[in-house]
C-alpha cells in the first residue's frame, strides 16, 4: 500500500496536551539552569539521582502513588514511592553495615523483581557506583564486566549464583560481599561466601542520610561493546538526572497521572535510565513485565493496566507485527496515547503498523549508551518522517561532520550529507569516562564535538536519518554486541583455530549473530560439531549474546598484520562489493 510520507502531528486533537508544540521557541528558550529549578537538589545543595527519583515524591500524598507495579507469576505486587523510599534506605542502610562507601562499585545480577530496583536506588543514595548485569548473559561476559569493573557487592538470586557466578569467583577477588534475593516462598540455601537479602534487609533501619554526592560524581556504570579488546567501561554522574527528567518531558511526553510501561531489561542502559530513573523523576507509575515477550499478554497488559505512555523495541515492535494484527485488535487501548522505541532504526513499515493497528504511531528516538539519554526523537506535538530519528531535543546541538584528506574535521552545511553524527557537549547525562581507558575517551571528541561513530544525514527539515555504524558493532534485539567477544568464547574451544563474527540482517533482530571459524588440524566441519560449537557459545555467553549460524572456512580473511576482516566476511555473506582488499592478506 502506497502511503505518504509524513505522518502529519495531532498535537490539537491529543489529551494532554503534548509538552512540547512549538519546536524551535522550545529549543531557543531552553537552559539546563531552568531544568535545575524543576529539581529538588540535596539540603547541602548537592545533587543524587534517589534523591531526586523518590524521596521528593516520597512526602505528602505523592508518597501514596504507585511507583512500580510488579507484574509476575505470583500475580500483581505495588510498590508506592514511600514504600521505596522505605526499602532504598533500608538497602543503603545494609551497604553502609557491610563497610561499602562512596565510589566502590556494586553489581546487580537478576530478573525484573522488586530487589534490583531496591538495589539500584538504594546504591545511590549510599553513593555508592552500581552496575545493572542483563540476567541471560553467560558467565564469561559477567566475569567480565565485574573484573573490569571492580566489584566489591553482587546481588543475585541463588540460581544465577550457582550457576554463572560460583565457579568463576577466584577470578574476583574484590567481591566481597554476594546477597542473594529468594523468590517468594524458596527456601533458604545456605551457600558458602554469601548472604541472605532477606535478613540483611529485616536487619536494617528504614532511615538514612543520603550521601552528599554532587552532580559530577558517579552513580552508574554501564558496559558497552565495542569491535576489538573488552567491553568498555562507560561511567555517568548524578547530573544526568537532568536529561533524564528532560526527555522524559520532551521525548517521551509523560504527565503527571500517566501509567509507564518501558519493557528494556535495567541489565541495558534504556531499562535503567528509562525503565527506573527517568519514570520516577516525573513521579508516575511504571509496569514492570517480570516475564519474557509473549504477544498475548503484552497486549493484555496494555489494556488491563491501562498504560499511557509505552517505550519499547524495534524487534519486539517486529515480533508483534509477525504475530499479526489479530491480536492487537481483539480489544482496543483507550488509555495509550503515545508509543515509542529505541534500540536500533525503526523502518517505515513499523512506524505505519503502530499507526494502523494501535491507532498510534511508533516514535522513534536515537542515543547511545555514552550519551546517557535521547538525543534525537520523534514526538507527538510534531510531524513524524517514518524511518527517520526526528529531531535534536532541547539542550542537544547536533550536526554532521565529514573529514578531509588529512583526516581534519567539518562539519557538513548541505542538506543530505552523509557522514558521521556528531553532538556538541554540554548536556548532563554525557559520560565522563570509559573505566581505566582516559585515551579511549579521548579519542571520541573533537573540540567541542563528540564523535558518535554513526553514520547519517540531516535533511533540509532537520530530521536526521541513520545510514549505519562506523564499526563492526553487531545491534541484535536492541543490544550491542562486540563480535570480539563472541569469537574469544568460540576460540576457548579445542577445535577451532580462528574466529570471526558478523552481524547478518534478520527481519525480527535486527542483526542475527553470525560465526566463521576456521579448525585445527585433525577436525572436521561436520554437522555434528556445528551443534557442538553452537552449544559451547550458548552455555559460555547466553542465548543473547551467542551465534545463531556457524559456517567453516579453510582460512579467515585478514590484513598482514593479523587482523580478520570482518567487513570481508561480511560482504562475502550478503554478495556485497569487497571494497579495497589492497591490505588482504595473500590467498586470504
Amino acid at each position: 500500500m502506497e502511503r505518504p510520507g509524513i505522518i502529519k502531528h495531532r498535537a490539537a486533537a491529543l489529551r494532554p496536551a503534548p509538552n512540547w508544540t512549538d519546536y524551535e521557541a522550545e529549543r531557543a528558550g531552553f537552559s539546563w539552569d531552568g531544568v535545575r529549578a524543576a529539581l529538588d537538589f540535596l539540603p547541602c545543595g548537592g545533587l543524587n539521582i534517589a534523591h531526586e527519583a523518590v524521596e521528593r515524591h516520597a512526602r505528602g500524598e505523592q508518597g501514596e502513588r504507585v511507583a512500580f507495579r510488579f507484574i509476575g507469576e505470583q500475580g500483581q505486587s505495588d510498590l508506592t514511592y514511600a514504600q521505596l523510599s522505605h526499602q532504598t534506605n533500608r538497602f543503603a542502610n545494609v551497604l553502609a553495615g557491610l563497610g561499602v562507601g562512596r565510589g566502590e562499585r556494586l553489581f546487580v545480577l537478576a530478573g525484573r523483581v522488586p530487589a534490583l530496583y531496591i538495589a539500584v536506588l538504594g546504591s545511590m543514595k549510599r553513593g555508592t557506583v552500581v552496575c545493572p548485569l542483563f540476567s541471560a548473559f553467560g558467565p564469561e561476559p559477567i566475569a567480565t564486566r565485574m573484573s573490569l569493573g571492580d566489584a566489591r557487592v553482587l546481588v543475585t538470586t541463588p540460581t544465577l549464583y550457582r550457576r554463572k557466578v560460583e565457579a568463576l569467583r577466584d577470578r574476583l577477588p574484590g567481591l566481597r560481599h554476594v546477597l542473594l534475593v529468594r523468590a517468594p516462598g524458596e527456601a533458604r540455601q545456605e551457600i558458602p561466601g554469601t548472604l541472605d537479602w532477606d535478613e540483611a534487609m529485616d536487619g536494617a533501619s528504614g532511615l538514612f542520610d543520603i550521601a552528599p554526592t554532587s552532580a559530577d560524581d558517579y552513580a552508574l556504570l554501564h558496559f558497552t561493546s565495542g569491535t576489538t579488546g573488552t567491553p568498555k567501561g562507560a561511567l555517568h554522574v548524578h547530573g544526568a538526572a537532568l536529561t533524564h527528567w528532560t526527555t522524559g518531558k520532551y521525548a517521551l511526553d509523560l504527565h503527571p497521572d500517566d501509567i509507564y510501561w518501558c519493557t528494556a531489561d535495567p541489565g541495558w542502559v534504556t531499562g535503567t535510565s528509562y525503565g527506573i530513573v527517568a519514570p520516577l523523576l516525573h513521579g508516575v507509575t511504571s509496569i514492570i513485565d517480570e516475564a519474557e515477550f509473549d504477544a498475548e499478554r503484552w497486549y493484555r497488559i496494555l489494556r488491563e493496566q491501562a498504560v499511557t505512555v509505552w517505550y519499547t523495541a524495534p524487534t519486539a515492535i517486529r515480533m508483534l507485527m509477525r504475530a499479526g494484527p489479530a491480536p492487537a485488535r481483539v480489544s482496543t487501548y483507550p488509555a495509550l496515547r503515545m508509543v515509542a522505541s529505541v534500540g536500533e532504526p525503526l523502518n517505515p513499515e513499523a512506524v505505519w503498523w503502530g499507526e494502523e493497528v494501535l491507532g498510534h504511531p511508533i516514535h522513534d528516538n536515537w542515543w547511545q549508551t555514552e550519551t546517557g539519554g535521547i538525543m534525537i526523537a520523534n514526538t507527538p506535538g510534531f510531524d513524524i518522517k517514518p524511518g527517520s530519528m526526528g529531531r535534536p531535543l532541547p539542550g542537544v546541538d547536533a550536526c554532521i561532520v565529514t573529514r578531509d584528506a588529512d583526516g581534519a574535521v567539518h562539519v557538513a552545511t548541505e542538506p543530505d550529507t552523509v557522514g558521521e553524527l556528531a553532538l556538541k557537549r554540554g548536556w548532563p547525562s554525557m559520560w565522563r569516562g570509559y573505566l581505566n581507558e582516559d585515551a579511549r575517551y579521548r579519542k571520541c571528541f573533537d573540540g567541542d564535538l563528540y564523535l558518535t561513530g554513526d553514520l547519517a544525514r540531516c535533511d533540509a527539515d532537520g530530521y536526521y536519518w541513520f545510514v549505519g555504524r562506523s564499526d563492526d558493532v553487531i545491534k541484535s534485539s536492541g543490544h550491542l554486541i562486540g563480535p570480539f567477544e563472541v569469537e574469544s568464547a568460540l576460540l576457548e574451544h579445542p577445535a577451532v583455530a580462528e574466529a570471526g563474527v558478523i552481524g547478518k540482517p534478520d527481519p525480527t533482530v535486527g542483526e542475527m549473530i553470525k560465526a566463521f571459524v576456521s579448525l585445527k588440524p585433525g577436525y572436521e566441519g561436520t554437522p555434528a560439531l556445528r551443534m557442538e560449537l553452537l552449544g559451547h557459545a550458548r552455555k559460555r555467553l547466553g542465548a543473547a549474546v551467542a551465534p545463531k549460524e556457524i559456517d567453516f572456512l579453510p582460512s579467515l580473511p585478514r590484513t598482514r598484520s593479523g587482523k580478520i576482516l570482518r567487513r570481508l566476511l561480511k560482504a562475502r555473506e550478503l554478495g556485497l562489493p569487497e571494497g579495497d582488499t589492497s591490505t588482504l592478506e595473500a590467498g586470504a
